[in-house]
């Protein structure tokens, strides 16, 4: 039955019910309305509501379908529906004719033809209904004319085409196709063309002063998020590939496949060439393979050799003849099933020589309850080296997807494009609709298998759902293209013309509404150029006079060659629900740096690829080739220039930004970028450095993935001066910032506002999130799967806000998810190390993954959930739940700190760092001081300690708790900073000494990038150390005391030349403005006595060391999160008068004069195991992309006959309502994966009754639907005769043993459909151990 037929009957037998004749409603058949006002952002109440009554018409239609009609009153019910809609037609037919624009009765039929020469005019009191398809030189539409596309309907397969090389709309001139209230039905087109060496061609779209712009398309779903995963080759798991090249591991590959899924089960390789041993383990490993199993070998280079009879015998089980003639060289693949010879599939060729000997294939097709997948082995010799391949993949040419959203506005012949999930953007793959008669509301039919698996499930409590846009509207604005690249156009860059059309919207326009429309082949390789593109238009909402804003909905905008939507100098905006995918350069693009209080909802942008426009939005290739406007022969620094390019590119904070998704891009998914002043023509519209200070618009619920740099960006500057001798760099190139501080009104005179990033989910970059700045926080965010989660820092030596923190709460960080992505030959890819399975990784497959990257802070971590962190050293790979920034040449704060953190499934909390492991150091000063405050003890167990590199004896005491498998040391402690500057700046080594430690002195070298040279090492509190020289000391030294608190102090001696005189000063420099607020001249002693016991305001020179010591001592209060005291920065300043030039080392006369025996002021606290391991802390709830999602809550109990006499019970508990199972064998129920309801339940007695097996096993195959969450529970005794049932239950995923032992005891929550989700588990335990349990929280499909 078709869906209009469907949707006819039950719309009569509604017609039928008591509760349609009690309030004689009409019935409307969805597939006939309109939307009768412009789609708004939904709140979540609505949805809910929504949902419920969706809930209730299910069970009405059920209960209405279920009756028994008789012939007579079906068609009396047909005939007044038909009659009902036939009255509502008419009524839209009057509504239509004053809500569509070319139901105008003024206006006049227009067909004027073909003629690419006229310059066609549209003036006053011509307004023209355009009825064909017409051809122009240039259409301009001025002074009252007005042009309107007749709507030919969604019936017709006639398409109007407007062709033109330029369109102008101006001075009250109005362009429609479509209407708000009535969005066009039928195929439009607007078609620009021209090339760009032809003379005068402008291929443009113009909206001048005083012109209308209405296009509205088809309402149509823009894009949605998928329910399930789309696997690779339509395998439940996906597909598998390996290759040996470019190595030449010598011998016989193996690998096992299971043959429901084609998952792969087991690896090895066997040397039988030069080892009898090999060819014994070889046929030990296929002795060891079950039954049923498919095995596949190839050889690389020869295995002949000591190939003995016993493996060859094993090989001939599987089904071999042509292993006895296996000679040296041969090149040899089989693949074969363990247990039926009959179905083994093998080649072998002769070696003739390396290059030319050849391929030999094997492939067995398999056909599973999946559906049939092949299974490949190749061995070769070509190209003068040996190879072997092994592959499988599905057979078959449709796929059905599952997605949140109701799609049914979708329509077969639709292009839809499926975002990766994994961590390259190409993985992004296109596909178009086919009819899908057995499909839902939610569902689509797609041509072909994926190439790449599409990850679809919420994973530890993240929405880690892909997205799948829409490409196709029925109104397009596109671009006739030449073949290929030529002329000026960047051909060294691009193959293809990338000369394409471009809409622009002026200021004074009069109104300007696109919704519903198709961009492609659109934007070209110039400024100002690009698919859609509001230039300098002011506001363009209420504050700029317009009682309908403009807006930018519903378009999809794809194979464009400049960006997606350009907001250019214009300011509340609203761009929502649209999709832009594969364009060159910044995507979604905030031009000039005064962009303000435009809104980004619900937008979607993947494979954003790099152009030449900007240097942020060039590659390296372009950065160095394109040097026009840089300074003489300056070369660029493409990774500090260039290399920015971002879906998202938000130059001003004053902009919303809610429920958008950066799916891929080639650097960077949203990048908050600051200029110094706007740029370009909106120069001088702000005060300088505005945008920094200013309050965050709004930043929810975003995501970003699949970006090789960095997913959310807030840092960093564009060049706002022309290349100089002094600064050689382009015009608007990228340089190195300081953050974002945002305070009220901008003024940093004011109190901070804290700009919150609440919802971001970051998941497959390489760096979830870089924030930099003042009061940054983070609230309900998600990590995963990111090469480093997330890094805050602050602004350097002196952090530029005073009292600022960046802060995280409320989220969940995650390492290695379900989500292992698809092997491609440029993906790293690895073994993971929580689980041995392989995976994807962000870079290589030795970079060190972190959750929490500690730098400089002070940065606080609180009620944060942290998931899945292994250090796995086999495989070169030092992982940690928390880290440390690497290769660190700045500081780091003691106060950073973490409270009421949980780790779940954490092997490895901690790693600092160490020798000759890869990406990392340890002899930068950030390296050497490493530090973070475990405030609760939730990391360590110890509460109130710090974490600190375990060879740092400036922190630490003799009762540290040393971790090596962290590199760590855990010890108590109070601990601050001292920052010394010295003058001149000249490079220098400062080596600092704790008089406790003598032998364990730090090295400092100071910032290599600064020109002045500060060290900053971490201090214990009320200690005494020295500070030496490799150099002549400097002649001015400035010690800051950082984070400090009144009267607290540490004892510096700093070496100096025999003969030295010095000035000291104690100086209060102020916060904000850096300036000396007090000074006095601190006074020389003559003992070191009397240093110590002083205000802080002594010192004392030693000749006979050459020590200069000074007391250090805080003398003001300091509160909140300032590095200083409320009164100002506390600091000394030395300056010495030196005679002579030798090294000021001190050290040898020091000690051991000063040798202290170490002392542990601060005791160790008690460990704590139930503190470490909180049960009740982290984050509290799943962070997810729609608020709306719901969960099935599943509790299994299985009690074997022991377990059920001890009194245990077998039952199943779903959101809370029990399933007792009393009877002896499997229980089954099955659930709606959509809503969470019951709708199959069964029981077996499998021990009692021979034919319960093939009932059971047809009662899952044939009666619970696909979609459906199957939970099964055994009591008693169920393995007599379970045979075939078994056989189902690992087609609903269980991949491990599901035969039961008597009397055991067996759990299993799996699932009926064409994936296997990682929720699926099973438990199975022999008697005596049981019960089986498990607990498990599912997100529903709805």
């Amino acid at each position: 039955m078709t869906t209009v037929a469907r949707s006819l009957l039950l719309a009569a037998v509604l017609a039928l019910s008591p509760a349609a004749q009690a309030s004689e409603a009409s019935v409307v058949l969805d597939f006939e309305k309109k939307l009768d006002k412009p789609v708004e952002v939904v709140e979540m109440l609505e949805e809910e509501a929504a949902k419920k009554k969706k809930e209730e018409d299910i069970l009405r239609e059920n209960s209405v379908l279920d009756q028994d009609w008789s012939e007579h009153i079906v068609e009396k019910a047909i005939m007044k529906v038909l009659k009902e809609l036939k009255q509502d037609s008419s009524a839209r037919q009057e509504t239509r004719a004053v809500d569509c624009p070319d139901a105008d009765p003024t206006l006049i039929p227009w067909n004027p033809g073909h003629n690419e020469a006229a310059q066609v005019v549209v003036g006053r009191g011509e307004n023209y209904l355009l009825q064909s398809s017409a051809s122009f030189h240039s259409l301009q539409i001025k002074d009252g004319g007005r042009v309107v596309f007749a709507d030919l309907g969604s019936a017709s397969d006639a398409e109007i085409v407007l062709k033109s090389r330029e369109i102008l709309v101006s001075t009250d001139g109005e362009f429609y196709i479509g209407g708000e209230t009535c969005p066009y039905q039928g195929k439009a087109t607007v078609s620009l063309y021209g090339r760009s060496d032809d003379q005068n061609n402008n291929k443009q779209f113009l909206v001048l002063e005083g012109g209308t712009l209405e296009v509205h398309g088809k309402r149509k779903l823009g894009w949605a998020q998928l329910t399930q995963t789309v696997p690779a080759g339509g395998l439940p798991k996906g597909t598998y590939w390996w290759d040996s090249a470019p190595e030449w591991p010598r011998g016989i590959h193996v690998r096992v496949f299971e043959e429901i899924s084609g998952i792969h089960v087991s690896t090895d390789r066997f040397d039988t060439q030069v080892s009898r041993e090999e060819s014994l383990r070889l046929a030990a490993f296929l002795d060891q393979v079950p039954a049923g199993r498919v095995v596949a070998l190839a050889v690389v280079n020869t295995a002949n050799g000591n190939l003995e009879e016993t493996a060859r015998q094993k090989i001939r089980e599987l089904g071999s003849v042509e292993v006895d003639s296996l000679g040296r060289r041969h090149a040899w693949a089989m693949v074969g099933i363990k247990g039926d010879s009959s179905l083994a599939v093998e080649q072998r060729l002769p070696f003739v020589d390396t290059q030319t000997t050849g391929t030999a294939t094997a492939t067995v097709t398999l056909q599973a309850f999946f559906g049939s997948f092949k299974v490949t082995a190749k061995s070769e010799w070509l190209g003068g080296q040996p190879r072997c391949t092994f592959t499988v993949h599905g057979h078959g040419d449709e796929t059905v997807i599952n997605l949140k959203d109701d799609v049914s506005s979708w329509e077969p012949g639709d292009h839809i494009v499926l975002a990766s999930t994994d961590y390259q953007m190409e993985q992004a793959e296109e596909f178009q609709l086919l009819p899908c008669e057995e499909c839902s509301s939610r569902q689509v039919k797609i041509n072909g298998l994926p190439k790449y698996t599409h990850f679809g499930e919420v994973a530890d409590d993240v929405d880690l759902c892909g997205e799948v846009g829409l490409l196709t509207r029925n109104v397009k604005f596109v671009s006739e293209m030449e073949d290929g690249c030529y002329g000026n156009n960047y051909c060294q860059f691009f193959n293809y013309d990338t000369y394409g059309g471009h809409l622009k919207v002026l200021a004074g326009f009069k109104n300007v509404h696109l919704s519903g429309a198709e961009f492609t082949r659109m934007g070209r390789q110039k400024l100002g150029t690009y698919p859609v593109h509001f230039h300098l238009a002011g506001d363009v909402d209420e504050a700029g006079g317009y009682s309908r804003p403009a807006y930018v909905r519903e378009l999809s905008i794809h194979h464009c060659f400049s960006r997606c939507v350009t907001i250019h100098g214009t300011h509340g905006l609203l761009v929502q629900d649209n999709v832009g995918y594969d364009t060159l350069g910044h995507c979604y693009f905030l031009e000039d740096g005064n962009e303000q209080r435009n809104v980004l909802d619900h937008n979607l942008g993947l494979v954003t690829r790099p152009g030449t426009l900007l240097p942020s939005d060039r590659d390296e290739n372009m950065c160095l080739r394109m040097t026009d406007t840089v300074f003489g022969d300056y070369t660029p620094e493409p990774n500090k220039e260039c290399k920015g390019v971002s879906t998202f590119w938000i130059a001003h904070p004053n902009n919303v930004l809610t429920n958008n998704s950066a799916a891929g891009s080639a650097e960077v998914g949203i990048w908050y970028i600051f200029h110094d002043a706007p740029t370009g023509p909106s120069e001088g519209s702000l005060p300088w450095k505005q945008a920094e200070r200013t309050p965050l618009g709004g930043f929810y619920n975003n995501r970003v993935h699949s970006n090789p740099k960095r997913g959310l960006m807030i840092d960093d500057r564009v060049k706002v001066t022309p290349a100089s001798a002094e600064a050689p760099q382009e015009y608007l190139a990228l340089g190195q910032g300081q953050g974002y501080y945002p305070h009220q009104n901008a003024d940093l005179d004011q109190p901070r506002e804290p700009a919150m990033i609440v919802g971001l989910i970051a998941y497959k970059n390489q760096v979830g999130a870089w924030i930099r700045g003042g009061d940054i926080w983070h609230d309900k965010c998600a990590f995963v799967d990111n090469g480093v989660a997330i890094t805050m820092a602050s602004s350097g030596f002196f952090p530029r806000d005073v009292g600022a923190t960046q802060q995280m709460w409320n989220s969940i960080l995650v390492g290695e998810s379900a989500n292992v992505g698809t092997k491609t030959p440029e993906s790293a890819w690895g073994v993971g190390g929580v689980t041995p399975v392989e995976r994807s990784f962000p870079s290589k497959t030795t970079f060190p993954m972190r959750g929490i990257d500690i730098y400089d802070g002070p940065t606080i971590y609180k009620s944060c959930t942290l998931k899945k962190y292994a250090a796995a050293p086999e495989h070169d790979r030092y992982s940690s739940a928390i880290g440390f920034r690497l290769t660190n040449d700045w500081h780091m704060t003691p106060k950073n700190n973490v409270t009421d953190l949980k780790f779940e499934d954490v092997k490895t909390r901690v790693f600092t760092t160490g020798e000759d492991i890869p990406f990392m150091s340890t002899d930068k000063d950030g390296d050497k001081n490493q530090i973070f405050h475990d405030l609760d003890g939730t990391v360590t167990g110890y509460p109130d300690t710090y974490v600190v590199r375990q060879d740092n004896h400036l922190v630490r005491h003799p009762g540290c708790v040393d971790k090596p498998d962290w590199r760590a040391s855990i010890c108590s402690g109070e601990f601050a900073q001292v920052l010394l500057a010295a003058d001149p700046p000249t490079p220098r080594v400062m080596t600092i000494v704790r008089d406790e430690y003598p032998d364990h002195p730090m090295t400092m070298q100071g910032a290599k990038t600064l020109n002045k040279k500060f060290y900053q090492p971490v201090v214990t509190l009320q200690q005494s150390y020295t500070v030496h020289w490799d150099t002549r000391a400097p002649e001015v030294v400035t010690i800051y005391l950082f984070n400090f608190d009144g009267g607290e102090w540490v004892r510096l001696g700093l070496c100096y030349p025999p003969g030295t005189t010095f000035q000291v000063k104690y100086q209060l420099e102020g916060r904000v403005k850096k300036r000396v607020t007090h000074e006095e001249d601190m006074s020389p002693v003559f003992t070191l006595t009397d240093v110590e016991d002083g205000g802080g305001k002594l010192f004392y020179f030693e000749e006979s060391t050459g020590l200069l010591f000074v007391k250090l001592r805080a003398n003001e209060g300091r509160g909140g999160d300032d590095y200083c005291s409320d009164a100002g920065c506390e600091r000394v300043v030395i300056t010495a008068t030196m005679k002579g030039d030798q090294v000021s080392d001190c050290r040898t006369a020091a000690y051991p004069k000063y040798s202290l025996t170490p002392t542990q002021a601060v005791p160790m606290p008690s460990f704590s195991a139930a503190v470490r391991d909180c049960v009740d802390c982290g984050a509290q709830e799943p962070i997810v992309f729609d608020p709306a999602l719901s969960f099935l809550e599943v509790t299994v109990s299985s009690a074997g006959l022991e377990e059920t006499r001890q009194g245990h019970k077998s039952f199943v508990e779903l959101n809370g309502v029990r399933y007792n199972h009393r009877s002896r064998g499997y229980m089954v129920l099955g659930v709606d994966a959509v809503s969470g309801t019951v709708t199959h339940q069964s029981t077996y007695d499998t021990h009692g009754d021979t034919a319960s097996d093939l009932a059971m096993a047809n009662f899952l195959r044939k009666e619970i639907p696909q979609n459906s969450i199957v939970v099964v529970a055994v009591r008693g005794r169920a393995s007599k005769f379970a045979r075939e049932c078994l056989v189902a239950l690992r087609e609903l995923g269980a991949t491990g043993p599901v035969a039961v032992e008597d009397k055991g005891n067996f759990a299993m929550v799996g699932f009926k459909g064409t994936v296997w989700p990682s929720w699926i588990q099973h438990v199975n335990l022999p008697s005596g151990q049981g019960p089986a349990q498990i607990y498990n929280r599912i997100p529903l499909m709805g």
